[in-house]
C-alpha cells in the first residue's frame, strides 16, 4: 500500500500532576526532516521521540509540537535564563530604536516580562522526570500509530488516482501507437519525394552517402523506441506501486523518463493526429509527477 506524506494527528493527555498536548503533521519532502518542539527539561525525551518517527517514517517533512503543563503550578515554577536573556536582549534594542526616533515607549513590569512565552516555564523544577518521559512515550506510540493510519488512508487515495492515470497513459500510448502506423504512408511518400529531389542534383555526389543520409532521416522519424519505453515504463509503474511505499523516490525518477519519451515523440511527430497524442501524453504525465511528490 501506497503511503502519503501529508498527515495530521493530535491527542491529549495526562499523568499524576502533568498533562499534556500532542501535534504531529507532515507534508511532502525530499527526505525525512524532523522538526520536535519538546520540553528540554524531561531528559531523554527528544531522543526517543526521533528514533520513534525515525523507524516509523521514511520521507516528509515531519514537526511534532509537544506541551507539557503541571497542573498545580505551585512551586514549579522557574525562570528560563536563555530566553530570559533574549526578551531583555530584544527589549533594550526597541527602546534604542524608539529613543532615536524621538518616541517615548511605557517601561515595561516585570510581570510583562513574565509573561513572555517561554521566560516562565512549568515543571522544570522537577528532579526525576523518568516516570512522566514513558507516560509520554507510552501516549506516543498510540498517536504515530494514527498518524501513520492517515498516511496510508491518504495513500490509497492516492493509489486510485495513479491508477487511473497510468491506465490513461497506457491507453494513450496505444493511440500513439496507431498514429504511427496510420503516419506510415505520409512518411514513405515524403522520404521518396525527398528522395526524388537529391537523385535530381547529385551530379558527382556518392550515391552510398545519400542513402545513408536518407535512412538517419527516417531512423530520426521513428518513434517505435520511444513507444516500447513507454510501454516498459508503465508496467514498471505497476509494479512500483504494487510493492507499496516506499517508493516516492523511485516513481519520481520514472515519472522523470516517462516525460522525457513524451517530449522525444512529439518533436519526432511530423503528423497532426501523432502530435496530439503526444500532447496529451504530456498533459497526463504533468498530472502524475504532481501526485507522485506525495508519495512516501
Amino acid at each position: 500500500m501506497l503511503r502519503s506524506m501529508t498527515a495530521f494527528a493530535s491527542a491529549k493527555g495526562s499523568h499524576e500532576t502533568h498533562s499534556w498536548t500532542w501535534e504531529l503533521r507532515s507534508v511532502n519532502g525530499k527526505g525525512l526532516d524532523l522538526r520536535l518542539r519538546t520540553p528540554d527539561w524531561i531528559e531523554g525525551l527528544e531522543a526517543a521521540l526521533r528514533t520513534g518517527l525515525g523507524k516509523a517514517l521514511t520521507r516528509g517533512n515531519v514537526n511534532l509540537n509537544l506541551r507539557v503543563q503541571a497542573e498545580d503550578q505551585t512551586g514549579c515554577l522557574s525562570l528560563n535564563p536563555g530566553q530570559l536573556h533574549d526578551v531583555l536582549t530584544a527589549m533594550a534594542e526597541v527602546e534604542a530604536q524608539a529613543m532615536d526616533r524621538g518616541l517615548s515607549l511605557a517601561p515595561a513590569t516585570a510581570a510583562d516580562i513574565l509573561g513572555v512565552r517561554g521566560v516562565l516555564e512549568a515543571g522544570a523544577g522537577e528532579q526525576d522526570t523518568t516516570a512522566l518521559r514513558e507516560a509520554l512515550l507510552e501516549d506516543f506510540d498510540a498517536l504515530l500509530a494514527a498518524f501513520v493510519d492517515m498516511r496510508e488512508t491518504e495513500g490509497k487515495a492516492l493509489q486510485e488516482v495513479l491508477n487511473d492515470q497510468i491506465d490513461q497513459i497506457a491507453q494513450l500510448t496505444e493511440a500513439a501507437a496507431k498514429a504511427a502506423e496510420a503516419r506510415r504512408p505520409e512518411m514513405q511518400s515524403a522520404t521518396r519525394a525527398a528522395l526524388a529531389r537529391v537523385m535530381d542534383n547529385t551530379d558527382g555526389v556518392d550515391e552510398a552517402r545519400v542513402a545513408q543520409e536518407l535512412a538517419l532521416i527516417a531512423m530520426k522519424a521513428d518513434v517505435t523506441e520511444e513507444i516500447d519505453r513507454l510501454r516498459a515504463h508503465v508496467q514498471a509503474a505497476r509494479d512500483l506501486i504494487a510493492q507499496g511505499s516506499p517508493i516516492g523516490r523511485k516513481l519520481d525518477f520514472l515519472s522523470q523518463e516517462f516525460n522525457r519519451e513524451a517530449n522525444t515523440l512529439c518533436s519526432k511527430a511530423q503528423n497532426a493526429g501523432l502530435t496530439s497524442v503526444g500532447l496529451d501524453l504530456k498533459a497526463v504525465i504533468d498530472q502524475m509527477r504532481e501526485q507522485v511528490q506525495n508519495v512516501e
